[in-house]
């Protein structure tokens, strides 16, 4: 039996409607930043699909020294505030260290732990002890089964409110592939279960001093992932993914997102009623 997860007004449950968390992959501007969000907005509002909004102040992990990382925790948690006033979505974010946990944590509604770090014990403990939603992206290092151990340590801390995210697995140098069993096995933990369709077409520093990305695969393995019941979405959109400062090859232009999310709402629809 799946646990329910609250996160604002949105009850996360097996039988629950589908939902999505989509957002640029960084802040790059609070202008680029505003535009999206409203644009989920509306999109929630059109479609019926329940929405958090997602970006990160601080994008930790790039490939290169020189690429850009974001504003940074003051200037990025500004904007994910601003976020919340203007559309009143539920806003999550990346968090990397454990020294930010206690600042983040007044702004956001969600706290994510990123897959290269989701083993890091002291970062999901203290994550945990915030008392809100923690979403685990799955390592492309990992196997769906030792999610378990990373859950277990936010559980062990008092915290049962928790999203697994797959997200894809390292195949070979700079790519990945997605194991369709993922879905089943983590959500077999009792968890909701969220699939990260546009990380999971990422080649990883594929393009030399970044990431590359295929976008024209992420409709496929979404159809696919919410067929074999993933409970959300996660996508990064952006209104110019070939000109975003982060993840452009691998994220979805604005005007791709409402067709694909009213088909993946069917096809959750038609698993659910089946089911």
């Amino acid at each position: 039996m799946q646990e329910p997860v609250q996160i604002g007004s949105l009850t996360i449950r097996e039988n629950g409607p589908f939902f999505l968390i989509a957002g640029p992959c960084v802040i790059e501007s609070e202008e680029i930043t505003l535009k999206v969000a409203s644009f989920l907005r509306e999109t929630r509002d059109l479609l019926g699909i329940p929405v958090i909004f997602k970006t990160s102040y601080d994008k930790a992990n790039r490939t290169s020294l020189n690429s850009y990382r974001g504003p940074g925790i003051d200037k990025g948690l500004e904007v994910i505030h601003r976020v919340k006033e203007v559309t009143g979505l539920p806003v999550l974010s990346d968090v990397h260290e454990a020294t930010h946990m206690e600042k983040a944590a007044r702004v956001l509604d969600v706290i994510q732990i990123p897959a290269f770090l989701c083993r890091q014990t002291d970062l999901l403990v203290v994550a945990a002890q915030t008392g809100l939603p923690i979403n685990i992206k799955k390592g492309q290092f990992l196997s769906p089964w030792d999610m378990e151990q990373a859950l277990n340590k936010v559980t062990a801390a008092g915290n049962r409110r928790v999203l697994l995210t797959e997200r894809g697995s390292s195949f070979g140098y700079n790519n990945l592939v997605v194991d369709i069993r993922s879905i089943a096995i983590m959500k077999a933990f009792g968890f909701p279960v969220v699939f990260d369709a546009t990380h999971s077409v990422q080649l990883p520093g594929g393009a030399g001093t970044s990431s590359g990305g295929q976008r024209e695969f992420v409709g496929h393995l979404s159809r696919a992932a919410v067929a074999a019941g993933a409970n959300g979405l996660f996508i990064e959109v952006h209104p110019h993914p070939d000109s975003a400062l982060c993840d452009g090859p691998n994220s979805l232009p604005l005007e791709q997102v409402r067709p694909l999310l009213s088909l993946l709402k069917k096809i959750h629809s038609l698993v659910h009623d089946g089911a």
